[in-house]
């Protein structure tokens, strides 16, 4: 018995000889009514802690005093069950069962305080206070959060099993040898795995990116990313599933990323009208400088490039301000009605396809007498 169980006993000796009770009844219902304070005034004490560091100017004090409340409430509970072995003397076998339940308690109260800091890091990160964050970097601290949560439970179960008397070392040098039959069985789901760690980590798309594959026929938008598929949602509605592993070994463009949508168009006009073709482009680049869509940071191009068969062809090239789909479209046919219209003011037509046959003049046949 130790020193702290044999205090305990001294004081309680006499109390159980006069109520004529065991004494070791009287100590383990002692245990218990010091457990029962103990909660309930640790709780408070931690609940005065947590609204003392809400009102701090550091944040990540809050983060962990609001972690350590449920964990420290049932940290008391584990003291006393460590303080009870003093009371399994000559019973060896149930005490070094209560030791052994102790120490998985122990480590449990560990991992548990340790996945809500882990939560109260990522609520905080990702808070509203700390001002908006792209999809990117909300991804990145998301997929970091859950790869360190992966970590602690693996970690907290290699201690689960070596406080219940399992050899961690010799599972390990079992799973060496039998990793290379499971690997070989499990190779695509690892596969898998490792795709959609890698997309975390490089952050190639994010959910609600418009993405499309010019090897494959993927295309649509990001609406979930797991550790074995992302599910993508077509432009017809339909999910599409894709193996994380096909993202690393596939082109992929994102077109939600783009800063600028481009108009390149080619347009004709009548041979007849070659006269007009230099107002005409000069009309056309004046028109696009001036227009409020049009991005002038980007490149903008108005030039005649060539005569084709049946018309003289110059060509537009420029950006938009916006990446917006619909957006553009309506800017682009804005911006091919003004050409049109200036090409009529001009007095010029748009050519269309055209071939033109040329006949050699034939003789006149000699008058034949009669």
């Amino acid at each position: 018995m130790d020193q702290s169980t044999a205090l305990l006993s001294h004081w309680l000796q006499p109390i159980a000889e006069s109520l004529g009770v065991p004494l070791l009844a009287l100590m383990l219902g002692a245990f218990l009514l010091i457990g029962v304070f103990g909660h309930l005034i640790l709780g408070i004490l931690l609940a005065r802690l947590n609204r003392a560091t809400e009102n701090s100017a550091n944040p990540w004090d809050n983060v962990i005093a609001s972690a350590l409340v449920k964990p420290g409430e049932w940290l008391m509970w584990l003291v006393l069950l460590y303080l009870s072995l003093g009371l399994l003397e000559g019973a060896e076998d149930l005490r070094g069962w209560v030791r052994q339940a102790a120490d998985t308690g122990l480590i449990l109260i560990l991992g548990w305080f340790a996945q809500r800091v882990l939560a109260g890091v990522e609520s905080e990160l990702l808070g509203e206070h700390r001002g908006p964050k792209d999809s990117d970097a909300r991804a990145t601290i998301s997929a970091t959060i859950r790869l360190l949560r992966i970590t602690l439970w693996i970690v907290l179960s290699l201690m689960i099993l070596q406080s219940v008397g399992v050899s961690v070392s010799g599972l390990l040098a079992f799973g060496g040898i039998g990793g290379i039959a499971v690997g070989f069985a499990a190779r695509d789901l690892l596969a898998n795995f490792l795709g959609g760690l890698s997309i975390y980590l490089d952050r190639p798309f994010t959910v609600g990116d418009w993405i499309r594959s010019p090897d494959r026929e993927i295309e649509g938008t990001v609406e979930s990313i797991g550790w074995r598929m992302t599910m993508i949602r077509t432009f017809d509605q339909r999910p599409l599933y894709v193996p994380n592993a096909v993202f690393s070994s596939v082109a992929l463009e994102n077109p939600s990323r783009m800063r600028n949508r481009r108009i390149y168009e080619t347009i004709g006009i009548r041979y007849e009208d070659v006269s007009c073709m230099g107002p005409i482009v000069a009309d056309v680049k004046a028109m696009l400088k001036s227009h409020e869509a049009i991005d002038l940071n980007r490149t903008l191009m108005v030039n005649f490039v060539s005569c084709g068969p049946s018309s003289l062809d110059f060509f537009i090239y420029t950006f938009t301000k916006t990446t917006d789909w619909a957006t553009y479209h309506e800017i682009k046919q804005d911006v091919l009605l003004q050409i049109l219209g200036i090409i009529e003011s001009h007095g010029a037509e748009v050519a269309f396809p055209t071939s033109t046959v040329h006949l050699a003049e034939s003789e006149s046949a000699p008058e034949v007498a009669e």
